[in-house]
Order: structure tokens, then sequence, then C-alpha cells
């Protein structure tokens, strides 16, 4: 996986996480609790402190052995949020999973859809990946928006999926390919 990419569309960037990112996504993730709370995944059984450094690290090392795309979303050159691609893999299947999530105060401004809309494209023409997911829990209308902004294809539900804000929670699935996105998804989104 390239270690220093940075994607730019007007005022939204998407570049790669660094250790010392930390402090400010832990300062962020602190201060937006309420907001993020509801739509973050937790372990069964396991403590809801934050580990912010442990879950860097951890994206990292996922990162630097390709099976996953660790990266900041930045507006105007601040921090905002957060985009990572997981599940990986190449070959036969050639896909990747996306997740994401945006300060409160910087949602609604279009940074989002542009900041998946920039990593799709990524994972097409740089990575050569033939598919991206993405799963929303079906009460997160802001995300359901995002992907019918981009065009992606609804698939189906996934029930009790991923373990969110301490439940199972069923997940909306929504896919696209390669062929799907000719042109590039972010230049059919600008339009």
């Amino acid at each position: 996986m390239e270690a220093s990419f940075k994607l730019v569309f007007e005022d939204v960037s998407v570049r790669p996480l660094r250790l010392r990112d930390w402090r400010e996504l832990e300062e962020i993730l602190l201060r937006e609790r309420k907001w993020l709370e509801p739509w973050e995944a937790t372990v069964p059984g396991g403590s809801r402190q934050l580990d912010v450094k442990g879950m860097v690290r951890s994206l990292l090392r996922q990162h630097r052995d390709g099976s996953a795309i660790a990266a900041i979303i930045e507006y105007k050159g601040k921090m905002v949020g957060q985009l990572n691609v997981a599940n990986i893999l190449y070959g036969s299947v050639s896909s990747g999973s996306i997740g994401y999530w945006i300060s409160e105060k910087f949602a609604g401004k279009g940074i989002t859809p542009t900041a998946v809309a920039l990593i799709v494209d990524y994972m097409f023409i740089r990575l050569g990946l033939h598919r991206a997911e993405i799963a929303i829990r079906p009460e997160n209308k802001a995300s359901l928006r995002i992907v019918e902004k981009l065009g992606f294809r609804h698939e189906g539900t996934k029930h009790r999926y991923i373990h969110i804000d301490g439940e199972w929670r069923d997940h909306e699935i929504f896919g696209m390919t390669r062929d799907e996105a000719k042109g590039g998804v972010l230049a059919r989104f600008a339009r």
C-alpha cells in the first residue's frame, strides 16, 4: 500500500493516517461522543473506553500489510474526520469495505461524499480493485444519502451484522464495481 498519497478535490482532501494524528483524533472523538457513539463499532463484552493510540497503531499495521487503507479527511487543511477501507482483498475477490465518520459541525457540507468518491476512485484506478462496499445502519439517514448521491447500488440487508453502540445491528449493504464507475465517481458526483 502506498504510504504517502494525497487525494484532493477543491477544499477536501484524504491523506494517510499517521501515528502522530492520534492526539488530535482523540480530541475530536472525545468532543464528539454524543454525535459519534450511536454509530461506532463496539466489542461484545468489551470496554467502551477509547484507546485511540491503540486503534491508530492497529490501523497503521493493517495499512502497511495492504489489508486496509487508514486515512484522515481534511477540510481546508483541518482534520474533520476519518475514512478507512477495511478487508482489502485482491485476486478473485478484489474488493474493500469503506467506513467513515465526520465531525458534526462539518456534516452536511458535501465533505464526506467527496472524500468517499476520492477513495473509491483511488481503489479502482490506483489499486485496481474491482468492488467497493459500504455497510450502513438503516437509521443512519445521512450515510444513506451519501451512497445515493454517489450511485452505489443497494444489495440487501445483513441482519445483526456489526456490533455497534453495544448491540448487534442490522446493516444495509451498498456496492459499486469499477465498471459501474466509468469516468470516475468523483467526476459524476461533482457534476
